[in-house]
């Protein structure tokens, strides 16, 4: 389909620049396939960017707008401050006026390391320390009490409770040093000022010096100071903070009050009870990431090497009675389970049982045993015991692995910091609870009034950022989840909570596709999160395809009106209702309902399945699930519902292995059963990049290179000159330039700074030697081929049909707009993975049935590339294959010929099957909020 270019022209060259108090105005811009764009963007709205893929969404956004707003930053900075940053380059833009500091929040996992946790990266943690330090409770772990240091304050309190006319002594208990005599430590404690002695009465110690004999009693003290109990005056609190403070400073911390000469209470101002010296609290002792508080054992990490119980008990549906203790087999070994099964008589242990069914207290028996058995732990304490033999030392390295860290048990903290507790529960209690529940013990929380003076400005803290993360989808996370371990969309909605939790003002915020992972119900909360990020004073820059943000944006602006050399314009701007009047704008159609993604027809019946029984990985709830094959099917759900779990980690890595296939760890279930013979082979489809070198490219990745460097080995000067088809490649020796060695550019390693890539001297960026660019094929270099975009290819090599069928899949997938030789490091998440849908298609039919699991597939796509992608699937299922999607897009719902939806809620409230049949049963639900927005 065409759409017509000729007003679109009109609408991006606006009549001068309108004004710029209320706008951030862009002239001129040219980056990447722009054609001189000039456009504004109203300021302190919520702007939604649109456009179909590869129209230049992101070239304006990222690449003009927020560089240059990059850029800016960096020239404020010193000259000392800049030489240790990337040099940034300027965008190529006639002017960009109004511009304020620019904040980009993309689509990546910003953090690989296994320090960071979702409770770091929103700052939710730093609060929780303060907290901590300032308003917890260390309990003793003996006696269950709590550990308090006394002060003067709390010895002048304790003596004006004292009835009036009652004696008071404050005395320190005499301590004589191993080297000295009595009476040498009354000479010391005469120069230091004290004059009397206490052992049940009270005596001059001049006197005592005289008599020479005396020796102290069990109980002798020093007397400080005695007053009578009566209305003190200021003068008198003053001197008994003196005599206080003296007493706690000779005393070493501790000292003793007595009331008539019969009531003792001691006081001490050290931290301490039960005989065991607590750490203060203080923000520091709660970091895992600081030496003083970290886990010494595991150092803050959470795992140790150990023996892994999952090596020990690979497969949790057998019982012990069936082998499930790996080790325990062989005649030498067996006798470990044998002697287990004939103790477990008597105390009733079910050995017949599958080990996942055991409970809590059997499966800690199994390890630990008791009196009438022994168990793994002591199995693998006697291998230990034996490791001079060489047999030994391999069996324990068979079982070796990260365990959790058995002194910390994965809190990461140090014992001491484990001790100190609000509400009842220790920083490592509230870290294991998902935000939802943690932000409901917050609601419930009691503190003292004095507790709730200090900790009132941390608790808003807490509580607005808890907040956010439940308004943006993530209330499923606990804390303590691993950065690294996020998917795209989470890590970009963690990024925005601790965005809105800095609460910057006149800031110009860009997001990279904001929705992604996320169900329409979690969408409408998100675009909340957004107005109010807009409503602090911000501008609210968004690159995205979803109609819900469409219908709540202030302005549209629609790039288009295709790919690549043919978009790259402003197709329309406005509002809502503008934009969808709007002739030339492809969104507005799809928006207004002229352009649709039909539902087909009828819906495919399918007689042959793969059923995953008794899933229960994560939040799954022993789930069983029926997926057809030879059809299009869809898991749905909310956000956290167990979609990925049971596909990604049970189904996916479970078929790979029954194929004999090397695959990760199999998620908890009890089988895979079903028509397993008749698919080939599993194909995850996924966003990784497809090759991690700037060589790779789509091209080579397809396999059509092969064809058109034998296209250009043919040449008649190809031949003459003795070329063969290894001259026309960037990946050998032979016509590749031997400079750059056919990269096109050259890096220079700058040591501590960024490396710096320049064009390469010798062949000006094109990769070949000059005498091979020299043969050409209808006028065209094999370097014009690599820069050419795939439908330009497709034109270009009509007559070449081996070409052209391996090229087509790329324009069927949506990506006609990219260049042959783009270097795969520039392609977008949803890019790639339509490269490898391409790759099979173009295979045709020859491979065997493949299962292809999809995760979230619409990532990044317009409505009008949704529907070439569903027509790429029902190509592939006509070629004989089945398709498994994981998707939140209602559109590609709709399409499929089966539904499984998984909920109702996320986390502990989701993990069941709401509803599996055709899609158009999936609204009559009433549980199913996927059902709602269909």
């Amino acid at each position: 389909m065409t759409v017509t270019t000729k007003k679109s022209k009109a609408t991006s060259k606006k009549a001068g620049p309108p004004n710029i108090q209320d706008s951030i105005y862009v002239q001129g811009a040219r980056v990447h396939n722009l054609k001189n764009v000039s456009v504004s963007f109203p300021r302190n709205k919520f702007i939604v960017v649109t456009g179909v893929s590869g129209s230049g969404k992101s070239s304006l956004t990222i690449d003009t707008l927020f560089a240059e707003g990059q850029r800016r930053y960096a020239e404020s900075l010193s000259a000392y401050a800049r030489q240790f940053m990337a040099r940034m380059v300027k965008p190529d833009v006639d002017f960009i006026k109004g511009l304020c500091p620019a904040i980009a929040i993309e689509q990546k996992v910003i953090t690989r390391t296994p320090r960071s946790t979702v409770g770091s990266m929103t700052e939710v943690y730093d609060y929780l320390r303060l907290l901590f330090a300032r308003t917890g409770k260390t309990i003793s772990p003996v006696s269950g009490q709590e550990v308090k240091k006394d002060d003067v304050a709390d010895v002048i309190e304790a003596i004006k409770k004292q009835k009036a006319g009652d004696k008071v002594l404050m005395l320190i208990p005499f301590k004589q040093h191993k080297n000295r005599k009595p009476q040498e430590e009354l000479n010391i404690l005469l120069q230091k000022g004290f004059t009397r002695i206490y052992d049940g009465e009270v005596q001059s110690i001049e006197d005592l010096l005289e008599a020479k004999s005396w020796k102290p009693a069990k109980e002798t003290y020093v007397l400080v100071d005695r007053m009578i109990v009566k209305d003190f005056d200021e003068d008198d609190i003053h001197r008994m903070g003196d005599s206080i403070g003296t007493a706690f400073y000779e005393g070493e911390g501790s000292m003793v009050i007595e009331i008539n000469g019969s009531v003792k209470r001691t006081f001490s101002n050290k931290f301490e009870l039960d005989g065991i010296v607590f750490e203060e609290p203080v923000p520091n002792l709660f970091s895992f990431n600081n030496p003083f508080g970290a886990c010494p054992t595991c150092e803050g990490f959470s795992q140790v090497l150990g023996i892994d119980a999952d090596l020990v008990i690979p497969d949790k549906r057998l019982s012990v009675y069936e082998m499930a203790v790996a080790p325990w087999k062989g005649d030498k070994l067996g006798w470990w389970r044998d002697q287990f099964i004939k103790g477990a008589r008597k105390f009733d242990f079910p050995i017949h049982k599958p080990v996942i069914d055991l409970t809590k207290d059997q499966y800690t028996t199994l390890w630990q045993g008791n009196e009438f058995v022994q168990g793994i732990n002591d199995f693998f304490r006697e291998v230990e015991a034996n490791l001079y033999k060489v047999q030994y030392r391999v069996l324990l390295s068979r079982y070796r692995g990260r365990t959790q860290c058995p002194d910390c048990n994965g809190y990461r903290l140090r014992k001491e910091a484990l001790y100190v507790k609000v509400g009842g529960l220790h920083i490592g209690e509230l870290c294991e609870m998902p935000v939802r529940d943690l932000q409901q013990w917050f609601a419930d929380l009691k503190l003292s009034v004095y507790d709730q003076q200090v900790a009132k400005r941390i608790l808003i803290e807490i509580n607005h950022r808890l907040k956010t993360l439940m308004d943006v989808g993530l209330g499923y996370l606990t804390l303590n989840r691993l950065a690294n371990s996020l998917s795209g969309g989470e890590s970009q909605r963690i990024q925005l909570t601790r965005s809105l939790g800095s609460n910057l003002t006149n800031s110009l915020y860009i997001l990279d596709e904001p929705s992604i992972g996320l169900h329409s119900r979690d969408t409408e909360r998100l675009i909340r999160v957004l107005k109010e990020l807009r409503d602090l004073g911000n501008t609210v820059v968004v690159v995205e395809h979803d109609e819900l943000m469409m219908r709540e944006a202030d302005h549209i602006i629609d790039m288009g009106p295709l790919a690549s050399h043919l978009g790259g314009e402003v197709v329309a701007a406005g509002n809502y209702d503008e934009i969808i009047n709007n002739e030339n704008s492809l969104t507005g159609k799809y928006l207004k309902g002229e352009m649709t993604i039909d539902a087909p027809k009828t819906v495919r019946k399918w007689t042959r399945s793969i059923k995953v029984e008794g899933a229960r990985q994560n939040n799954l709830q022993n789930v069983t699930a029926e997926f057809p094959l030879n059809t299009f099917t869809v898991v749905s759900g909310v956000s956290g519902s167990g979609k990925t779990t049971l596909v990604k980690q049970i189904l996916y890595p479970g078929l790979q292995k029954i194929k004999g296939e090397f695959a990760d760890k199999v998620g908890l279930h009890k089988s895979i059963t079903g028509d397993i013979d008749l698919i080939a082979q599993v194909e995850m489809v996924d966003q990784n990049p497809i090759g991690k070198s700037s060589r790779s490219n789509p091209v080579t990745y397809i396999k059509a290179y092969d064809e058109i460097r034998d296209l250009y080995a043919k040449q008649p000067l190809s031949k003459t000159r003795g070329f063969q088809p290894k001259h026309f490649s960037f990946n050998v020796d032979g016509g590749r330039c031997d400079a750059c060695k056919g990269e096109g550019e050259q890096i220079v390693e700058m040591q501590f700074l960024a490396d710096v890539h320049l064009t390469c001297e010798v062949c000006g960026g094109k990769k070949f030697k000059e005498e091979v660019l020299e043969v050409q094929y209808k006028g065209k270099s094999i370097y014009d081929i690599l820069e050419l975009s795939v439908d330009e290819a497709l034109e270009f090599f009509a007559a070449e049909k081996d070409i052209v069928n391996r090229v087509r899949p790329l324009s069927d997938v949506g990506l006609g707009y990219v260049k042959l030789g783009q270097s795969s490091d520039t392609l977008s998440g949803g890019e790639a993975q339509r490269v490898k849908l391409a790759s099979f298609l173009g295979k045709g039919k020859g491979q065997g049935q493949i299962l292809f699991i999809f995760d979230e597939p619409t990532t990044g796509l317009h409505f009008h590339d949704i529907r070439k992608l569903l027509a790429s699937f029902n190509a592939l299922i006509e070629q004989g294959h089945s398709i498994l999607v994981i998707e939140h897009n209602t559109d590609v719902i709709r399409s499929a010929d089966w539904v499984i939806d998984l909920g109702p809620e996320a986390g502990d409230g989701g993990g069941t099957i709401v509803y599996a049949g055709v899609p158009s049963g999936l609204k009559k639900v009433k549980e199913s909020y996927t059902g709602k927005f269909l």
